[in-house]
């Protein structure tokens, strides 16, 4: 019974330490971004963070991967372009 109790009360207090870092550090990189600082970076690792326990930052952090991926081939495919001298 102790056993349980101990092991309910790690995973509450994980979850806990998880969100409270997790928003700590998407607010923060929302700062950045009208201030100096990494706040793409800090934003997506706090995203990251979350969603270790949270399915809605995980879907949100696949879709910000998959619009990095395309801004990237887009950036790219432009750059190749400019390098013919089209």
């Amino acid at each position: 019974m102790l056993k349980s109790a101990l092991d309910t009360t790690y995973k509450t207090a994980r979850r806990i330490i998880i969100t409270v870092i997790g928003f700590t550090l998407l607010l923060i990189g929302v700062v950045m971004l009208v201030t100096p600082g990494p706040g793409l970076a800090a934003m997506a690792g706090g995203l990251a963070l979350l969603a270790v326990e949270f399915a809605w930052a995980r879907a949100w952090l696949k879709k910000i991967r998959a619009r990095i991926s395309d801004a990237g081939q887009h950036i790219r495919g432009k750059s190749i372009n400019t390098h013919r001298g089209e």
